[in-house]
């Protein structure tokens, strides 16, 4: 079987990623007949998860206010938080839904469309490499990784966004990319990292989702047989440590 990376080089999703193609022999190359008309492409697989995600995320956009309900804390009102964001003393009270549920809400039109647009471009490009199914469980693992480390780190703040999957999409993408399209996706990856660092950025959901997406990324590069093996055994790491954030007195006060 092909590894995801040469799976990954016919790709038209981010430059670089069909930089080992080689070229094409010119009618004086060899001793064979001259080319005929190229070949069309064969039609790229249809990315269900990455449409589903975007379809999920903008109807949630739309009816989150009317499904929400007012956060107060100490007699302050903190407006409407949705019924899918991430917020520590809910999912602590058996809420478990927005562990995953965070990735489909979004705090304004702009963080829509920017999360959106990501994902209709790494992540579709990703899915059509690796197969729905691949990309559907290495989702779960990333966007659970990335609620551990927002409840670990911000417990008692409102999180919402798809951001923390997608850095995990990035972090997947660094082990199976050519090695131009790594330079070109740590640029992406760099600048990613200074906007983490602004007021209301979930830096420590960004975080979590690249720092399990990573090897998510080495299973993919061991070909689809050990991949198998493996995501199992980090979806249930990921649920776990997400579990454990979520109860921050069971564990010696973890």
């Amino acid at each position: 079987m092909s590894r995801p990376r040469r799976m990954l080089d016919d790709l038209p999703g981010p430059s670089g990623l069909d930089d080992a193609r080689g070229t094409v022999p010119g009618p004086g190359d060899g001793d064979g007949p001259p080319p005929g008309p190229p070949r069309p492409r064969p039609k790229q697989p249809t990315p269900y998860v990455s449409f589903t995600i975007i379809a999920v995320a903008v109807v949630m956009f739309f009816i989150s206010p009317s499904l929400g309900r007012p956060l107060i804390v100490g007699g302050l009102n903190y407006g409407i938080v949705g019924p899918l964001a991430l917020y520590g003393p809910w999912v602590q009270a058996g809420e478990y839904w927005r562990l995953l549920g965070m990735v489909f809400e979004h705090g304004g039109p702009m963080h829509l469309l920017f999360n959106m647009l990501a994902v209709y471009s790494l992540g579709a490009s990703l899915e059509r490499g690796i197969g729905s199914g691949r990309f559907l469980a290495l989702s779960l693992v990333t966007a659970l990784g990335g609620s551990a480390f927002a409840l670990f780190f911000n417990f008692n703040t409102v999180t919402v966004g798809a951001s923390g999957m997608i850095l995990g999409w990035g972090g997947a993408m660094l082990p199976i990319l050519t090695r131009q399209g790594r330079r070109e996706h740590m640029f992406w990856l760099v600048q990613v990292a200074v906007i983490s660092l602004l007021p209301g950025v979930s830096w420590s959901g960004h975080l979590g989702g690249f720092l399990f997406g990573l090897p998510c990324g080495m299973a993919l590069r061991q070909g689809p047989k050990f991949y198998s093996r493996a995501i199992p055994v980090l979806l249930f790491i990921a649920a776990v440590l997400a579990v454990v954030a979520a109860h921050p007195g069971r564990l010696g006060g973890l």
